[in-house]
């Protein structure tokens, strides 16, 4: 079996982040690894030339980062007391930044939510989950809301 040192946790602190948190826990003191915990704001960059000048959305950007900071540190501190756990901000698309995240940290594992949309809200949203599954180079644990 490969080594598994470092783990990934996606998440976007909605009620199913605390679920990917503990299949999380359980895999790092499995593996005895350490974790790796990432939030991905939107950039809203998309949104630049529709009438928004480019000012108010960085500085609305600005103001969701400080703020899921803030909660990234409450979130590490309710679900991994005593573990080996950092947490990172970053903004962009989920599923890139999720992929280009584990690269950098040369993850062994990525475990992260899905939220099982069906139907045309999938073809519309598509999935972060699928984007991740099937572009990351090491193994992924999705994760299903109950």
């Amino acid at each position: 079996m490969p080594d598994i040192k470092k783990i990934l946790c996606a998440v976007d602190f909605s009620e199913h982040s605390s679920k990917v948190a503990d299949y999380t826990r359980t895999m790092a003191k499995a593996f005895d690894a350490e974790i790796v915990c990432i939030y991905v704001a939107p950039s809203l960059s998309q949104y630049v030339g529709f009438k928004v000048p480019a000012s108010s959305i960085d500085e609305f950007v600005g103001e969701i980062v400080t703020g899921a900071e803030s909660t990234m540190e409450e979130f590490l501190g309710k679900e991994f007391q005593g573990i080996n756990a950092t947490g990172k901000v970053v903004t962009g698309y989920a599923g890139e930044e999720v992929l280009e995240y584990a690269k950098e940290e040369d993850v062994d594992m990525i475990i992260m939510g899905t939220h099982g949309r069906k139907g045309i809200d999938r073809v519309l949203f598509g999935s972060v989950a699928e984007k991740v599954v099937k572009s990351a180079r090491c193994p992924v644990v999705t994760v299903r809301p109950e």
